[in-house]
């Protein structure tokens, strides 16, 4: 089959479109034909080698990790899907990720792709969409009537973040450029604030919780629109202990666990037209491809997610 592999760290010319074996499921996994994939900065980082005392990948390595395709074998041990199932899923952080034509996972990462959804649309939601659930929901306990700001309201994590919590019935504000507004507003968000015009902490106060995706300066600055008792959640640098103290917030950093109940629940908000993905961009499974998608990915630029189309 194809993949994209990287050999060792470095640019986005370490990408490379390679022939690898169809992998092999074992009893508690599935073999999906992938129909595609979405590229996460977690996908560049790797690749540049940030993430290596974290992640200790021997190469080569196939990044990616949002899988959306179809099930064609199933383990001895697996019985709630089927060969033929339209599935989508947020596998295991391994060195054999999801820039290739099948991969394996774990039935218990598994859902079903809602009806009304294709397969890119279905890509984008995995990663990004359990990031905002854990954040809100496990990390914020995020409830109908609570203020939340949501930074880079435009970027992956951001949309969905937007509509989980408008699906709670949750007071949401949002940071982004002027181009995105017309978007944001129409994810239901309450306030909308152009980073480039406002200081937020200028704009907001007393609100009961913050999603970072920026960190430095804008994750300490997001203390000052938090009232006592509020809570932080970082999903790209650990907060300072010492200032979550000082301003008696509760502050904490997310590593996405993959969870295939949660998926489902997001599958089934998407069924009910709660929460959609927005989808800015597609690149096929090429080298040239992904080369050009982790640019984009790196300049923090992007509308929505970035779907890697695996299948025409």
């Amino acid at each position: 089959m194809k993949a994209i592999i990287i050999e060792q760290y470095g640019g986005p010319e370490q990408l490379k479109e390679v022939e690898v074996p169809i992998p092999t499921p074992e009893a508690n996994q599935v073999l999906i034909e992938m129909h595609a994939t979405s590229v996460n900065p977690i996908d560049w980082k790797v690749r540049a080698g940030h993430l290596k005392e974290m992640l200790s990948f021997e190469f080569p390595i196939i990044l990616g990790w949002d899988a959306a395709g179809v099930v064609k074998e199933v383990g001895a041990d697996v019985t709630a899907f089927k060969v033929g199932d339209r599935v989508f899923a947020r596998p295991d952080t391994t060195s054999n990720g999801c820039y290739a034509e099948y991969i394996v996972t774990e039935e218990k990462y598994l859902a079903r792709i809602p009806h009304n959804m294709g397969f890119g649309d279905a890509a984008s939601v995995p990663l990004a969409g359990l990031t905002a659930w854990q954040c809100l929901i496990d990390f914020g306990q995020l409830k109908s009537g609570d203020k939340v700001l949501i930074h880079a309201g435009a970027g992956g994590v951001g949309t969905f973040a937007i509509q989980i919590a408008k699906s709670v019935g949750a007071h949401v504000a949002a940071t982004a450029s002027e181009k995105n507004e017309a978007l944001l507003q129409s994810l239901g968000v309450d306030t909308f604030i152009n980073y480039k015009e406002q200081d937020f902490e200028n704009v907001i106060a007393d609100y009961d919780l913050v999603l970072d995706s920026m960190g430095g300066d804008i994750q300490e600055r997001s203390y000052d629109v938090l009232k006592a008792g509020g809570k932080l959640v970082s999903i790209v640098a650990p907060p300072d202990e010492e200032q979550a103290k000082a301003h008696d917030v509760t502050a904490g950093f997310l590593w996405l666990n993959p969870n295939g109940e949660q998926l489902q629940e997001l599958a089934d908000l998407m069924e009910n037209e709660q929460v959609k993905p927005i989808v800015g961009h597609h690149f096929p499974l090429t080298e040239e491809g992904l080369q050009e998608a982790h640019q984009l990915s790196e300049s923090h630029h992007a509308k929505g997610k970035i779907v890697i189309n695996v299948r025409p």
